[in-house]
């Protein structure tokens, strides 16, 4: 079995163990989120799921990323450009590399974090820690390779 789908098992467990209802478009979203490496937006896991459940509405999809926010199942990384992006696979602190120019989320692996020292540190100044995000904004290699590219035309352009 693999960790993707454990994961979503886990998901659905916690979400069940909290008095919710389990519905096959709950388990859907809980295997889209546990699975993507793109860290989808609400409507990225709509448009995936549409197919196989066309009469579930976006709202839906909505109401159970936030009640997985909620369970601490699934990481809201906020607003990138247009829409919020998600991250259903945080099975352990790491970072997340942001393209500022066209929205890439990537998992940065093999980073080491003490997440127990910043809960300490917090504790000792009288400061709850709800979660903890790490994000580093920069270009992504394909960004990079376009904007040498639109570079090398303009400077083509002007001489």
């Amino acid at each position: 079995m693999s960790k993707q789908l454990d994961r979503a098992q886990y998901m659905i467990q916690v979400l069940r163990e909290a008095g919710n209802r389990i519905t096959p478009q709950r388990t859907a979203i809980a295997q889209v989120l546990s699975r993507s490496t793109t860290h989808p937006s609400v409507e990225d896991i709509y448009e995936e799921l549409y197919p196989r459940f066309p009469s579930m509405s976006l709202a839906t999809v909505y109401k159970t990323v936030a009640l997985f926010c909620e369970l601490g199942l699934v990481l809201d990384l906020g607003t990138l450009g247009d829409e919020r992006r998600y991250d259903g696979r945080m099975t352990e602190p790491h970072l997340h590399l942001l393209c500022e120019r066209c929205g890439a989320i990537e998992d940065c692996a093999g980073t080491s974090i003490e997440v127990e020292q910043i809960h300490e540190s917090a504790r000792e100044i009288g400061f709850e820690v709800r979660a903890v995000r790490y994000e580093v904004i920069g270009l992504c290699r394909a960004c990079q390779e376009l904007m040498a590219v639109e570079s090398e035309a303009v400077r083509e352009t002007v001489n």
